[in-house]
Formats: C-alpha cells, sequence, structure tokens
C-alpha cells in the first residue's frame, strides 16, 4: 500500500469535471491519499475581513478549486469507489456568504436588495470551534463539500450541481471522517476530484456556502464489485445513507428513499413494503442541501435505534 500527498498547486486543480483531462497522479487501490484542498474559491491568502478579495490559485474560477483529476488503477465502469476518509483537519480561518446569487430561494427570503453579507470565521482546531467576527460560535463538524468523478460524456462539466452517478458536490455533513462514500465509476480511472473543505454546515446549506476552508484530508481508496445498493451512498457515524439529487425535491426524496428501501431488503431480509414499514419507523430523510440547482436529499438509516 503506497501513499500519495498532493498540495493545491495551478498543477494539480481543476475547476471542472473532465474526462479528457491527464491524471495529476496515478494510485492504486487501497492506497492512502493526503490532499490539502484551498476553499471553494481557491483563496491562496487569509482574508483579512469578511469578503475580502486575495488572490486565487484559478483566476477566472468557473466552478470549485478541487485537487484533481485523481486516476485509480483498476476503477471500470461497473466498479464502485469507496472513499473512506480517515482524517479531516480544517485550517484556521473561513468564511461564509449570504445573498451571492440571485436565485429563487434568495428572492423569496427578500435578502437581495441589501446585497451579499460575509461571515469570517476564526477555526481553532485544538477546541473544536470556529467563532465569526460576531463574537458566535459553533462546534466543528469538518468534511468535503465535493467529491466525485466525471460524467461518461467528453468536455468540460460544472462542479456545481451534484450527479446522481459521478456523485460531486454532494454537501452532506455527514461525511465526516470515519464515514465511507461510495461513487460509481463513470470512466476508466475514475478519475476522481476532491475539494471544498467545510469545517461545518447545516442540513440544507441554506444561503449556499458553509464554512468554507482550506483542509487537509486522508482518504483510503479501494475498487468494490457488487454494492448493495445502485448510485451513490454512504457508511456514516450517523448511519447507513442513500442520496437523491434532481431540480425537483420531490423526486430527489423518493430516489434516496427507494435506495434506502433496496437496501433494507437486503440487511434484513424483508420484501420492499415490509422494508418501507421498518423504514418509517428507522429512517430519517434529510434534505442535504438547496444551493446547487440540482436539490439534494438523503435518507438516513438510524442502525443505532435497532434493538
Amino acid at each position: 500500500m503506497a501513499r500519495h500527498v498532493v498540495n493545491s498547486e495551478p498543477n494539480t486543480v481543476t475547476d471542472v469535471f473532465s474526462n479528457e483531462m491527464a491524471p495529476i497522479l496515478t494510485m492504486a487501490s487501497g492506497d492512502e491519499l493526503q490532499v490539502r484542498s484551498l476553499d471553494a474559491s481557491g483563496s491562496m491568502e487569509k482574508h483579512s475581513f469578511p469578503g475580502d478579495k486575495v488572490p486565487m490559485m484559478i483566476p477566472g474560477r468557473r466552478g470549485h478549486c478541487l485537487v484533481g483529476p485523481i486516476e485509480v488503477e483498476g476503477a471500470t465502469a461497473g466498479t464502485v469507489l469507496a472513499i473512506k476518509f480517515k482524517s479531516l483537519v480544517p485550517e484556521d480561518w473561513g468564511w461564509t456568504a449570504s445573498a451571492v446569487l440571485d436565485n429563487s430561494l434568495n428572492q423569496r427570503l427578500g435578502i437581495l436588495d441589501a446585497g451579499p453579507r460575509w461571515l469570517l470565521w476564526s477555526i481553532d482546531v485544538s477546541k473544536g470551534i470556529a467563532t465569526n467576527q460576531f463574537g458566535i460560535s459553533r462546534s466543528l463538524a469538518p468534511f468535503l463539500g465535493v467529491v466525485g468523478v466525471p460524467p461518461t460524456a467528453t468536455g468540460e462539466h460544472s462542479t456545481v450541481p451534484p450527479r446522481t452517478r459521478g456523485g460531486g458536490n454532494i454537501d452532506c455533513k455527514e461525511l465526516v471522517a470515519g464515514s465511507t462514500l461510495f461513487i460509481p465509476v463513470t470512466v476508466p480511472g475514475a478519475m476522481l476530484c476532491l475539494g471544498d473543505g467545510h469545517a461545518a454546515q447545516g442540513d440544507g446549506e441554506v444561503s449556499g456556502t458553509a464554512i468554507e476552508c482550506a483542509m487537509t484530508s486522508e482518504v483510503v481508496v479501494n475498487v468494490i464489485e457488487d454494492p448493495p445498493v445502485e448510485g451513490i451512498f454512504a457508511e456514516t457515524p450517523a448511519g447507513r445513507i442513500t442520496f437523491g439529487f434532481n431540480p425537483d425535491l420531490n423526486v430527489a426524496m423518493s430516489d434516496a428513499l427507494n435506495a434506502m428501501v433496496t437496501w433494507m431488503t437486503k440487511i434484513f431480509n424483508l420484501d420492499r413494503g415490509e422494508a418501507l414499514a421498518l423504514g418509517s419507523s428507522l429512517v430519517d430523510m434529510r434534505i442535504t442541501q438547496v444551493a446547487n440547482q440540482s436539490f439534494g436529499v438523503h435518507a438516513v438509516l438510524r442502525e443505532d435505534l435497532i434493538r
């Protein structure tokens, strides 16, 4: 088992998904990977005040500043990447913004006329808290917002919407250290990209940003076959998770629930109706994010409730 270390540099970052880019490195299944990603904007300097404009890693950036693509040997269509998050350590500052986009949610909330608002956070990893300029603190729960592989179609694809098979901008706050995220492989070598560190986030990511920060992540990547369900799923400290992504929130919800019901038939040896009935007492349906063009919903199977 090899260990690879990658920093964010001009030749190791991307702001799009594409299966036509050359990999920045090739790793074997089972290898460890340590990545230092910048914040989603690719800030190369610490912000001095809320909304500070600093040099960016990718001038004219179109999407998230991600590390990749990374080729995984043995990853072919029909296999699945199992990405285990061993550790996720944010750097000492981060930011959150609202009212940046003129979309239907911000229009309904009536916040666009006053313009964007910014929080600048000081992050204390040793104490496990982040504190903003108003003196408001919250506990840290770091994870990566974007982990994904490119679509099968050629060309460049936005990092903003999460995709049912390739993943990407999932923004699920439960993908903390100790979790394993499973993503179907779409192209030879997988061409994994990851970044968009979040020191903490609530379900929904309601302003469109979390506590955006640089992050050092240690992961182990394995190629597996015969997953228990199709699509993207995860095993986390909060429970087993299935996902749905769609511009229609109802469709995203039913896709996440459908995958969870399928998984439960195998876990508990039940038919689908029985699994759904059991799910009504064990499964939480949560809105992952409402900010990324395609809504996210995740179903959480609370196994800690089972006796």
